[in-house]
C-alpha cells in the first residue's frame, strides 16, 4: 500500500502542476487585448478579440477538468506479462517527459482492465483495485490473471473487487463503476457509436450505469461529434436523474444534458412540478390515438377561433369574406403550413379575396383617377385599419400556445368533439377529469411537444428592442464578455426552424416505460442522432406493449443495431431476488430473470399489520428494523395513496429522527432504476391495482433492495403473495 500510495502521490502533484499551468494559460489569455474603447471596434482589432476569446475558453475548459472531483483519481493498476506497469484512472495524466502515469480508462490501452480474464488475461498477470479516499489509498484488490507468467514474490491481496464493492452500503447518490466494470458490460459500454445500441437485462444487472459510462465512452472517443453536437440522457423521473446526476461528472464528463421524461419539453414550453395523473388518464395519454386527437383539437370551433362572415367597408363599398371563404383558406394554409406560421398567409389570402371583390363592384363606376388612388397597399391599409378587421383577426386566427391548447381538454364537449370515434366514452372521462387540477404531468408533457410540433413556434415580440453590442460606458465588469455574448439575444424568430434542442447521441434509461407519444416527443430531438436505449420489459408499467414495441421500430427504421444482455444481477441478494422471481414468473413468463451473484442468509420479511395496530405503527416498527440492520440507505416505497401519509410520518416521528436522512419515501413508479441498502415495500396490493403494469411495478419495488427486505400488508391473506408458492427458476 505504500508503494500505491508513492504512485497515487507524484499523480496528484503532477495534476497540481498542470493546474497551474492552465491558470497562467487563462491569465495570459485574458491580457491579449486590451481596449478602453466602448463604443466602437477598429476592423484590425477582431484578431485579438478572436485570440483572447479562444484562449480564455480552452483554458477555462481545461481549468474545468483538472478541478473536477477526482476523488480516486487513481483506481486500478495492470502488471504485464513484459513487466511493464499501466494505472488505469478516471483521467489521463502525463509527466514531464510525455509518458503515462495514469492511462484514462475509455482509452484502448485499459480495456485489458476490464475484459481480461484467467481464460484469456490478455498479456495481464495481475489486475489490482485501488479504493482511495480523497488521495489516500485505503484498500487493495487483486486478481491473479496469469499465475503461470507470475514472479514467486508477486504479491495477491484481498478477495475481489467486485464483491468487495457489491457489499458496500449505499448512500443518496448512484456510484459510478469504473473500477469493477465486467467484460460484458465494457463490450457494450466500448460498442460503435453509429445507428441504435439495446441494452437489456433484468433488475440489478448495471444496465443504467453501463449506459452512462457509455456515454462517457463516446465523448472521449469522439468528442468533436458529440460535445459539439451534444449528449442528451433521458430518466423515468426527477428522482431517479437526481440520483445519477454526479456520476457523470465523477468519470470527467460534465457536457451532458440530464432531463426526466416528464421535462424533456422544457426546451419549447414552460413546465413546472410535475403532477401524477390516474392509471386510466395516463394510458390513454400515451397511446397514438391521442395524435389524432390533438389535430382535431388545434381545429376545434372554441380552439381555432372560427368566425361566420367578415364584412368591412372601403370607400363605401361593402365587402364580405363569407364562413364557407374563411373555411376554404383557413383549410388550404394548414396543409401546407403550421397554425401560427400560417396566420399571415392566412390573412394575406383573406386580403387578396376582399381586393378581387372590391375590383369587380367597382370595375364599371371607377375612373382612372380613382384607380391610381387606391393601390395595393392603399386598399392594405384601408381594410387593416378597421375595427372590424382587428376583431376578425384576433377572433378568427389568434395566436396558439400549446398549454392554453391542451388545457381546452378540462371541457368535456371539447374532449368530446376532438376524441369522437377514437377514445371511448370512459377514456374521454378519465382524459377530461384528468385536468381538473392544475400542472401537467409527465404525459402531458409528450401532448405539449406533440402540439408545439403542430402549432409551430410563437411569433416574435413586436415590441422586441434593439440590443447594444458594447457595455455601458464605466461598466464594472469582471468575467471575460465575447462578442458572442453580446450577440445571443434573438430578435426574429424563424417560421422554418426547429423549436426544440436536437442532439448528437441520445441515451434513453427505463426505456420500458417510455409511452408511444413520449417516443414521438424523443425523436423530435434525435432525428440525426445515434442513441442508446436501455430497459426491461418484464419492469414496464406500459400496458401495451405492442404499441410500443411499433413505436421503437419505427424509430430504428433501417439503421444500424446491436443488442446487448446483461445476464448477472449484482443488486439483489439471492434470497431477494428468489422472492422477486417468483412474483414475476407468476404475471410474465417471458421475464428475463438473471443469476444473483452474492448471499447475505436473510431472506426477506413478510410482515402484516398486526391486530389492533395500524399501519403507521407497523411502519414505524419496519424502518426502525432496517436502520438496525443495515448502515446505509433505507427506502420505503409506498402506493401512490399513500405518499404524502408515509412521507409526513417519516419527516415528524420523533422515534425515526436518528435514520431520517438516511430514509427515503418514494412510489414504486418513483424508484425505478434507484437502489437501497433497506427496503420496505407497504401494500404491495395496492401497488399492483394503481398501475397499468399491474405485477410488474411490484417486481420493481421488490428488486430495489441491496440487502434486506421487508414487505408489509395491511390485512392477512394478500393476494400477491399466491405466487410465492410456485416454483421458478429465479437466481439461485
Amino acid at each position: 500500500m505504500a508503494l500505491e500510495q508513492e504512485h497515487v502521490d507524484r499523480v496528484y502533484r503532477r495534476l497540481g502542476e498542470l493546474t497551474r499551468a492552465a491558470q497562467h494559460v487563462a491569465s495570459d489569455g485574458r491580457s491579449l487585448y486590451q481596449s478602453d474603447r466602448v463604443n466602437y471596434v477598429r476592423e484590425e482589432d477582431g484578431t485579438g478579440l478572436f485570440e483572447r476569446d479562444a484562449f480564455s475558453y480552452q483554458a477555462a475548459k481545461r481549468l474545468a477538468t483538472l478541478d473536477a472531483e477526482h476523488d480516486g483519481l487513481v483506481f486500478g493498476r495492470l502488471d504485464q506479462r513484459d513487466g511493464d506497469v499501466r494505472y488505469i484512472g478516471r483521467l489521463g495524466v502525463r509527466d514531464e517527459e510525455y509518458e503515462p502515469l495514469v492511462i484514462d480508462w475509455r482509452a484502448r490501452a485499459a480495456e485489458p482492465f476490464y475484459r481480461a480474464t484467467p481464460a484469456d488475461p490478455m498479456d495481464v498477470v495481475r489486475r489490482r483495485v485501488l479504493r482511495c479516499r480523497g488521495e489516500q489509498v485505503i484498500g487493495i484488490e487483486d486478481d491473479l490473471l496469469d499465475g503461470e507468467s507470475a514472479d514467486d514474490d508477486l504479491v495477491v491481496v484481498g478477495e475481489g473487487a467486485l464483491l468487495a464493492a457489491l457489499s458496500r452500503s449505499r448512500g443518496p447518490r448512484m456510484r459510478d463503476i469504473v473500477a469493477t466494470i465486467q467484460a460484458e458490460q465494457d463490450e457494450a459500454i466500448r460498442a460503435p457509436y453509429q445507428g441504435f445500441t439495446l441494452i437489456t437485462g433484468g433488475p440489478g444487472t448495471g444496465k443504467t450505469v453501463v449506459g452512462l459510462h457509455r456515454a462517457a465512452y463516446l465523448l472521449y472517443s469522439h468528442r468533436r461529434r458529440f460535445e459539439q453536437g451534444g449528449v442528451l440522457v433521458v430518466g423515468p423521473s426527477s428522482v431517479f436523474m437526481n440520483y445519477i446526476e454526479r456520476v457523470l461528472p465523477s468519470l470527467g464528463e460534465t457536457s451532458v444534458t440530464l432531463r426526466a421524461i416528464g421535462q424533456v419539453p422544457g426546451d419549447v414550453v414552460r413546465l413546472g412540478r410535475e403532477r401524477l395523473d390516474a392509471p386510466a388518464a395516463s394510458t390513454v395519454k400515451g397511446g397514438l390515438r391521442m395524435v389524432r386527437v390533438l389535430r382535431r383539437l388545434v381545429r376545434d370551433p372554441q380552439v381555432a377561433g372560427v368566425v361566420q362572415d367578415l364584412r368591412v367597408m372601403v370607400k363605401g363599398e361593402p365587402l364580405t369574406a363569407t364562413a364557407t371563404d374563411l373555411d376554404r383558406i383557413r383549410s388550404e394554409v394548414w396543409r401546407h403550413h403550421t397554425h401560427n406560421a400560417g396566420r399571415e398567409v392566412a390573412l394575406s389570402r383573406v386580403l387578396d379575396l376582399l381586393r378581387g371583390r372590391y375590383e369587380v363592384s367597382t370595375a364599371d363606376q371607377a375612373t382612372e383617377e380613382e384607380d391610381d388612388e387606391l393601390t395595393a397597399d392603399a386598399f392594405t391599409d384601408a381594410v387593416t385599419s378597421t375595427a372590424q378587421w382587428r376583431m376578425f383577426v384576433n377572433a378568427w386566427w389568434p395566436t396558439l400556445s400549446a398549454p392554453d391548447v391542451l388545457g381546452h381538454l378540462a371541457d368535456p364537449g371539447v374532449v368530446g368533439r376532438s376524441a369522437d370515434g377514437l377514445l371511448s366514452p370512459d377514456e374521454q372521462s378519465a382524459l377530461s377529469a384528468s385536468y381538473a387540477e392544475p400542472g401537467w404531468s409527465a404525459a402531458d408533457a409528450a401532448l405539449l411537444d406533440e402540439l408545439v410540433a403542430i402549432l409551430g413556434p410563437l411569433p416574435a415580440p413586436e415590441d422586441e428592442s434593439d440590443v447594444s453590442l458594447f457595455l455601458d460606458e464605466g461598466s464594472n465588469v469582471s468575467e471575460v464578455v465575447t462578442i458572442a455574448d453580446q450577440l445571443t439575444r434573438e430578435v426574429e424568430v424563424d417560421p422554418f426552424a426547429e423549436p426544440h434542442d436536437t442532439f448528437a447521441h441520445v441515451l434513453v434509461d427505463e426505456a420500458q416505460d417510455i409511452t408511444p407519444m413520449q417516443w414521438r416527443m424523443l425523436r423530435r430531438r434525435g432525428a440525426q442522432a445515434s442513441w442508446t436505449i436501455v430497459g426491461d420489459p418484464a419492469q414496464s408499467s406500459w400496458p401495451d406493449a405492442e404499441e410500443s414495441d411499433r413505436a421503437v421500430a419505427d424509430l430504428i427504421g433501417t439503421a444500424p443495431q446491436r443488442r446487448f444482455r446483461m445476464s448477472t444481477n449484482y443488486r439483489s441478494p439471492a434470497e431477494v431476488y428468489d422472492l422477486a422471481g417468483k412474483v414475476i414468473m407468476g404475471a410474465y413468463e417471458r421475464a428475463d430473470v438473471p443469476r444473483a451473484v452474492r448471499s447475505t442468509g436473510h431472506d426477506p420479511e413478510l410482515r402484516t399489520v398486526s391486530e389492533g395496530s395500524d399501519l403507521a405503527a407497523a411502519v414505524r416498527a419496519a424502518v426502525l428494523d432496517l436502520g438496525d440492520q443495515v448502515e446505509g440507505s433505507l427506502g420505503v416505497v409506498v402506493p401512490v395513496t399513500a405518499l404524502a401519509t408515509v412521507s409526513d410520518q417519516i419527516a415528524q416521528d420523533p422515534a425515526l429522527a436518528a435514520i431520517r436522512d438516511r430514509t427515503v419515501v418514494v412510489t414504486a413508479q418513483q424508484s425505478k432504476g434507484l437502489e437501497y441498502d433497506g427496503v420496505l415495500v407497504v401494500s404491495p396490493d395496492e401497488v399492483i391495482a394503481e398501475s397499468p403494469g399491474g405485477v410488474r411495478l411490484l417486481y420493481v419495488a421488490l428488486t430495489r433492495a441491496t440487502q434486506r427486505l421487508i414487505t408489509l400488508d395491511r390485512e392477512p391473506g394478500a393476494a400477491w403473495r399466491r405466487s410465492l408458492a410456485s416454483p421458478t427458476n429465479g437466481s439461485a
